[in-house]
């Protein structure tokens, strides 16, 4: 039993507590300070017999949510309010009533925006979804919500090192998936940042440290660096009598992983490792001259590349962003990214939607995309039927995107995202004109509906009363809004068919004696590998599913049953599985050991990452196939760790050799007499590897290939990819999936 200090840690909660109050004193109101007391009493009696997995008491967890709220996003009282109050409903005896009584109807619907669903969900759906679409939907009454939720997601991320690896593995995989676009999008690039790094650090470790490493050995060589660039720069601002500030910054530890990722290419080879800000104090009136009258000083020293000028003074960012960016090159060879802005654009782009509002009331100008985008959302909302899982993957899709600024024919402005259609753009003007749209005119030129927009086009539409929206139009727009109205349409068209299949499903199940559950629904869906059961229905409706075939899906399940232990059915989720392991092996045992328990489990490796002994790995328990391994790095463990993090359990490998596992190796390099027979030479003699299959492509004396191969482990697949390096001629060898 550990010992607690209770004095030390009264003292402590108290100093959280001033620095928070220090932090909002600025802004408060008269009674402001006794609303916060008042709320930190409340926060503080009720978590009072609560623990964080850390051993910590669990009233720092609301304060450190309420300080990210003033401290890093800017938000006032009602918001420190209900941080302090976020997870009181949800883990005590205090109900919603009594929050709105005690603190009124404000920090009740925010603080109901922030509690989860609880309850039973159906079968194959995703309780991580639906609590997602639960906040957002408090978007149409109060924006706080989403901004608190993403101050409660990051004190999580900080505080993550405490908790097992399974979950940390969902918590940062969801942070990913959503909230670290969803900070994005609302402006709060510090946050996004930090949201991202802490990803990389729970998901791949190694990676991230070694990056980390390299960034600090480089600090005292970069920082000399930076001194010697901004020199000139800084002389000649001091000459013309600008009030400024230069600050010189390297890349997020993600943006460098994500661009060593994206051009296959090592730490050192990434060229733009920092920027340069340079911000601004100017009058309102005059930022847009002072940035471009600084961006000439700097191109006046230095080259620019004008394929990396960005910008987003006269034309800002839909979340409000604006920016000056170019790309030099420094004296010593090397790609510099400048960032110009004045201090009001800087607060904007730190803090965002919080930011961006506190000059909107100033400033009648300042930029109005986040609301519009907030309206976007809300329409989105209300219109969308969809499972709640479909509506997430329509609502990230929108999140990351860039933009393109195009025109209409009376020359209005609309900014979409960038890869939009003249069929985006048709939605975009009116539903009714995007239903109906058969082509469009870009720059008076004649286009298909799948035309893709550049900056500076300007459309016409052209529509007729006989065009209706078909299922193919889901792949020509991207815009969350086009791809709702046209659901919705397309849904209204099913609606019958729907009907009608669940009329034959349901006869066909009854002959067959099986019940018509969402569980069988569920399967029958897997089964026919359709995303949806409506899918299904409507298939059968519409005659495309022969209804007799069904009665193949009853033997096919029986088959299942007799190839699935008894167990297998046990096991529904991450608790299950837990429960029947440790009747099995014993109370110490809680994960599954990979190449051990097949006798105990059955499970299978998942095709989509091809994981092998050494890879970091976590099980997902199916709906129909028993249980798949994954490589933490697969490209479908963000999504799968995201929406059902219930059904994640914990695997490793046993220190089995004798299996033999598939791997991909991409070989780059200059092509020469001899070389495929020097590469197989390394993998069939020197390391005895057998191959699967081998493609080589030689164009102008460079060559590209692709070696399938059986190996062991990721040591024996690192040694052999070292071997590989060494040969005369290859230039880059890299895994892929």
């Amino acid at each position: 039993m550990i010992q607690v200090d209770t004095e030390e840690e009264r003292k402590e909660i108290l100093k959280r507590y001033r620095r928070l109050l220090r932090q909002a004193k600025p802004f408060l109101k008269p009674g402001d300070a006794k609303e916060i007391k008042k709320a930190f009493n409340v926060s503080l009696e009720a978590h009072k017999d609560m623990r964080r997995k850390s051993g910590e008491p669990y009233i720092y967890h609301p304060l450190e949510v309420a300080l990210v709220c003033v401290e890093e996003i800017g938000l006032g009282t009602t918001s420190i309010v209900s941080a302090l109050l976020h997870d009181v409903v949800e883990d005590t005896d205090w109900e919603l009533e009594d929050i709105e009584r005690e603190f009124g109807y404000k920090v009740m619907t925010i603080i109901d925006g922030l509690t989860k669903i609880s309850g039973v969900f159906d079968y194959g759906s995703s309780q991580q979804a639906e609590n997602f679409r639960k906040m957002l939907l408090t978007l149409s009454d109060d924006v706080r919500v989403i901004l608190i939720k993403l101050a409660d997601r990051l004190n999580n991320m900080r505080t993550l090192q405490s908790m097992p690896r399974h979950k940390q593995l969902k918590i940062s995989s969801e942070t990913m998936y959503l909230y670290a676009p969803l900070a994005h999008r609302l402006g709060l690039y510090a946050i996004k940042s930090e949201l991202e790094d802490l990803y990389l650090k729970y998901t791949e470790a190694e990676t991230y440290q070694d990056i980390v490493n390299k960034i600090q050995q480089s600090k005292s060589l970069r920082n000399r660096f930076i001194r010697k660039f901004i020199q000139p720069i800084d002389e000649e601002l001091k000459r013309q009598g600008f009030n400024y500030t230069i600050k010189g910054r390297p890349k997020s530890v993600y943006s460098i992983y994500s661009k060593m990722k994206k051009q296959g290419i090592p730490f050192d080879e990434v060229y733009d490792l920092f920027a340069i800000r340079i911000i601004l104090n100017s009058a309102f009136e005059n930022e847009k001259a002072d940035c471009w009258q600084v961006y000439s000083v700097v191109t006046d020293f230095y080259q620019p590349n004008p394929d990396r000028l960005r910008d987003w003074i006269s034309t800002p960012r839909s979340n409000g962003y604006e920016s000056l960016h170019t790309t030099v090159m420094s004296n010593a060879g090397q790609w510099v990214e400048v960032q110009i802005r004045t201090t009001r654009m800087d607060e904007i782009a730190e803090r965002g939607y919080a930011a961006h509002w506190k000059y909107k009331e100033k400033e009648s100008k300042a930029p109005s995309g986040l609301d519009d985008w907030i309206t976007q959302v809300r329409g989105l909302l209300e219109s969308n039927e969809a499972n709640a899982i479909e509506f997430m993957d329509d609502f990230r899709g929108n999140l990351f995107r860039e933009e393109v600024f195009v025109f209409t024919p009376k020359g209005d402005l609309k900014v979409l995202p960038h890869g939009a259609t003249a069929l985006d753009f048709a939605f975009e003007i009116h539903t009714e004109v995007g239903a109906r749209c058969i082509g469009a005119k870009v720059n008076q030129k004649l286009v298909p509906i799948s035309h893709a927009l550049k900056n500076g086009d300007q459309v016409e539409i052209l529509t007729s009363g006989k065009q209706k929206p078909n299922e193919d139009w889901l792949n020509i727009v991207v815009t969350s809004r086009a791809k709702a109205k046209i659901k919705d349409a397309l849904r209204e068209e099913k609606k019958s068919s729907i009907v009608d299949g669940k009329e034959i499903v349901l006869r066909k199940l009854k002959q067959m004696k099986m019940p018509f559950n969402s569980e069988t629904v569920e399967k029958l869906r897997a089964y026919y590998e359709l995303k949806t059961a409506n899918e299904f229905y409507y298939r059968v409706g519409r005659g495309i599913i022969d209804p007799t075939t069904i009665r193949s899906f009853k033997d096919f399940l029986e088959k299942q049953k007799k190839k699935q232990k008894a167990i297998q059915e046990r096991v529904k989720d991450e608790s299950t599985f837990t429960k029947e392991i440790k009747n099995i092996k014993g109370p110490e045992h809680d994960q599954l050991l990979i190449g051990e328990d097949m006798d105990v489990v059955d499970y299978i490796l998942a095709k989509c990452c091809n994981p092998i002994p050494g890879d970091d790995v976590f099980g997902f328990v199916t709906v129909n196939e028993g249980i798949k391994i994954h490589r933490t790095s697969c490209p479908n463990a963000v999504e799968l760790l995201s929406n059902h993090g219930n059904r994640v359990i914990k695997a490793r490998w046993t220190s089995q050799k004798e299996i033999a596992f598939l791997a991909g190796l991409h070989i780059v390099g200059t092509d020469r007499v001899g070389l495929i027979n020097d590469v197989t030479k390394v993998i069939s003699n020197e390391l005895k590897v057998n191959m699967r299959s081998i493609t080589v492509d030689s164009d102008a004396g460079i060559f590209e290939g692709t070696i399938k191969l059986y190996v062991n482990s990721t040591s024996h697949l690192d040694k052999l990819m070292e071997d590989l390096g060494k040969v005369e001629g290859i230039l880059q060898v890299s895994r892929f999936d």
